[in-house]
């Protein structure tokens, strides 16, 4: 099988890829008409030819990556020609509207695969894709362990093998691997999985990287005896691959007679030191055995040798037992004196890194720190890499799996990404979940990786990661736009357990259900049920509160009461009909709310808010929820809980609608430690506490403080307020918007993107330009935004909050006020 490989490239191959491409650029590529192209097709040559629409400007950014991707596939045999299509070509590749965001492999004129140019988003992916695909009968794809040792099975005795763990598909790491792939394909079989689950089944401590391992097969008689792995620990580009696989080839332990300074080996001329076991003629055996030891803890990263101290003139000293020597001519050899085995990896290890630290020192001035990333969820990511994760908890799907999957069983899909590292912090949040619900849950929990299914995410209108999604048998999916971490994501999961809204059939279960009885266990994933109130005949309204439920589905409970004897919850709870109860079982109170003439949307934005607190205490994870009222917030900082009385003097003032205008809330310090951060930021230094606030994020950015001479009672804070809305109170301090830079320069994005281009724009792009100038200034009435720059209001300006004043931002999709 292995040998093969060769021949698959001696027929030759042809990668048709259908795309669209501009008269004016330019391309390097022989210039064809279909028929001149598929008549030079011969079934001893090789061919990447690309169909272009001539006058079209569509996947022009592919394009500049199949130009660089020229070269290295020209080296693997893979030629390069252009084909301009015209609309009077009648070849099946020309005007094909679906086939243009599509690459097609051919050998001669035969189709091997089809990718969706999405996939070959770079350099790497195309040659990694196009080599992938020609090598699939060489390069075995295993995804679970017994899979790997029947491959281990069939080459004991004869051969050995290269395993292999990458990330995902077309990723450089997988460019390397296939172009050692071609390379070494007929001295070894290659191996190749994604899956980090089999990473961890072989032992792998460190899995946030990609792994080479060289299976020495070859030397296990027995099958019985698992092949022998040795770890590639460099980073796994080709020329590390390449030194790795000749160091594999080398003799394991070689005996020497002769200086060691004059000493040459295949290991100098890859870079790599010597390690000299010197013996004597009495210990010899004894001196071997360690030699053996030491040559397998160092294989791929040294060459070991026996070195005999009676046979040789050099005079060693008489205290030393190892020597090491460097792969630089001119630094001497250096003997040590070493009485354990592992103190002789150790030497070598350490000393190598140290000539790693100090190339890299040589060669860059300031290389970027992985450690420091753009974004902090990019550097937790990265710091927490090495964190092992039971993936096997959750079902990993496929282009071939999913359908199946979805279509016959309850199911939640993560769709992510292994290359977004906003992807891989929420997917720690996705197994902390499946960990929970293990055993319970009757809702199949299953993730799909979009670096290596992009057709079946883009099919499922997936946008951004991550998204999660809820399927139903015969119902809609269902998108989760909740906060991006567990206990959220779990009560998405619960309350999905139920219908959306629940139809209540009599007056006894709605007064169960108000009272928190028939749903008992979901209670502890939300503080309130509603209730929709709705005559026989209030068909219309009925409709808009159902699929005003549909939209929070997951976030809240709802429910329907439309029976006859709806009068009677009607007068009990003083709700003119149509309405809805909000029930706050823990709290014993039930409110309603009357719905006559209340649009749908509006009646979605009292759904969302239902479940807010009246006077809540403010922490990272509910933060955006209130912020989305868009109302000044007048909070409290306490070292600690807060006194009863503060809550006691907040509920009576919202009873008396005098906060209506405001968000009353509470931070504790102890739980909440960033908050004294905020305060130092507000008043120089950390004030006295308890402190009460008033901070207008939404129109000014100003701060008030109580006065501090006063004690906080109901009186004063009416009092005060009132001041605020005559304007006779001054700000402590306004908010500014602060400039947020890179930690590092070359986290600079925004100023590589606004420095000056070396080219000007063309013609046709400043006309454009020009045009849409022109259409913008007549859509622009006179007067408006565009002309006048308001700044902040001196004054602190307080609206009275109503149905007819939603802000604008709260009607988009809560899923934009996520944090991690």
């Amino acid at each position: 099988m292995m040998s093969s490989v060769i021949g698959v490239f001696r027929a030759g191959v042809t990668l048709v890829l259908m795309c669209s491409f501009s008269k004016s650029a330019e391309v390097a590529f022989p210039e064809l008409s279909p028929e001149q192209y598929f008549s030079s097709l011969q079934p001893g040559k090789a061919s990447l030819a690309y169909f272009c629409q001539v006058g079209s400007l569509s996947n022009s950014v592919f394009l500049e990556e199949l130009k660089e991707a020229v070269r290295p596939l020209q080296d693997h045999g893979i030629s390069v020609s252009k084909v301009n299509c015209v609309q009077e070509e009648a070849s099946r590749y020309c005007g094909k509207e679906e086939g243009l965001m599509k690459a097609y492999l051919f050998r001669g004129s035969i189709l091997l695969r089809e990718f969706p140019t999405d996939t070959l988003f770079d350099v790497d992916a195309i040659v990694a894709h196009v080599l992938f695909a020609l090598l699939f009968n060489e390069v075995k794809y295993v995804t679970i362990l017994e899979d790997l040792h029947s491959i281990e099975n069939s080459l004991k005795g004869k051969a050995n093998m290269i395993f292999s763990y990458v990330e995902a598909i077309g990723t450089p790491e997988h460019r390397a691997i296939m172009e050692a792939a071609f390379v070494y394909g007929t001295s070894y079989q290659f191996a190749l999985t994604t899956e980090v689950a089999l990473l961890e089944d072989i032992g792998s401590e460190d899995i946030g990287r990609a792994h080479l391992y060289f299976c020495h097969c070859e030397l296990a008689v027995d099958l019985t005896e698992r092949c022998r792995r040795t770890l590639m620990e460099q980073p796994l580009t080709t020329l590390n691959i390449h030194i790795f696989v000749k160091t594999m080839k080398a003799p394991l332990l070689m005996e020497v007679a002769e200086d060691p300074q004059q000493v040459s080996t295949i290991h100098l001329q890859l870079g790599l030191p010597l390690v000299f076991i010197i013996s004597r003629q009495a210990t010899y055996e004894a001196d071997r055995r360690t030699a053996e030891w030491v040559a397998w803890r160092l294989l791929g990263k040294a060459g070991v040798l026996l070195l005999s101290r009676d046979s040789m003139d050099t005079n060693i000293p008489q205290h030393a037992n190892v020597a090491f020597r460097r792969a630089e001519k001119e630094v001497p050899v250096e003997f040590l004196s070493l009485n354990d085995a592992d103190l002789i990896v150790s030497h070598v290890k350490n000393n190598m890194h140290i000539e790693e630290i100090q190339e890299d020192e040589d060669g860059d001035e300031e290389g970027p720190d992985l450690a420091i990333q753009d974004d902090e969820v990019a550097e937790t990511v990265y710091r927490d890499r090495k964190r092992s994760l039971p993936l096997e908890l959750t079902v990993e799907l496929t282009q071939e799996t999913f359908n199946s999957t979805v279509m016959t069983s309850d199911s939640i899909v993560l769709f992510y990404a292994t290359w977004h590292a906003v992807s891989m912090a929420f997917l720690q949040s996705f197994i902390d979940v499946a960990v929970k619900l293990k055993g319970t849950s009757t809702i199949l929990l299953t993730r799909i990786n979009c670096a290596d299914w992009s057709d079946v995410c883009t099919k499922q209108n997936v946008t951004a990661f991550p998204a999660v999604k809820l399927y139903k048998e015969g119902e809609s999916p269902v998108s989760y736009a909740g906060m991006l971490g567990t206990k959220d994501l779990l009560k998405f999961i619960q309350i999905n357990r139920i219908s959306c809204p629940v139809n209540i059939a009599s007056i006894q279960e709605a007064e169960k259900y108000l009272h928190g009885e028939l749903y008992k266990d979901l209670f502890s994933f939300t503080s309130v049920s509603i209730l929709g109130l709705f005559s026989p005949a209030m068909i219309s309204a009925k409709e808009r509160f159902r699929e005003a439920g549909k939209q929070l589905r997951g976030s809240v409970i709802t429910g329907v009461y439309s029976e006859d004897d709806v009068w009677i919850l009607s007068n009990k709870y003083g709700a003119p009909l149509p309405a809805m109860l909000l029930a706050r079982p823990r709290e014993g109170r039930i409110e309603s709310v009357p719905l006559a003439s209340t649009s749908m949307q509006d009646m979605a934005h009292i759904l969302a808010n239902a479940p807010l607190e009246p006077f809540p205490e403010i922490i990272v994870e509910n933060l955006p929820a209130y912020l989305r009222l868009q109302r000044p917030l007048l909070i409290l900082f306490s070292d600690g809980s807060i006194n009863p009385q503060y809550r006691n003097i907040a509920l009576a003032l919202m009873r008396q609608k005098q906060l209506d205008s405001f968000t009353p809330c509470w931070l504790n310090l102890k739980n909440t430690p960033v908050g004294r951060g905020i305060l130092k930021a507000y008043f120089g230094s950390l004030p006295p506490l308890p402190q009460l606030l008033l901070v207008n994020l939404h129109s000014g950015g100003q701060v008030y403080a109580f006065p501090s001479p006063q004690s906080i009672t109901e009186q004063n804070l009416r009092l005060w307020l009132r001041k605020l809305g005559a304007g006779l109170e001054n700000p402590i301090t306004t908010l500014s918007a602060q400039e947020w830079k890179p930690p590092l320069p070359a986290f600079d994005f925004l100023s590589m993107m606004d420095a000056p281009t070396s080219q000007p724009p063309t013609k046709k792009v400043l006309e454009c330009m020009k045009e849409k100038g022109v259409q913008e200034s007549a859509e622009q009435p006179q007067g408006g935004p565009s002309t006048t720059r308001r700044g902040p209001a001196d004054v602190l300006r307080i609206k009275h909050w109503n149905k007819s004043n939603w802000p604008k931002e709260a009607e988009e999709s809560s899923r934009h006020h996520k944090e991690l």
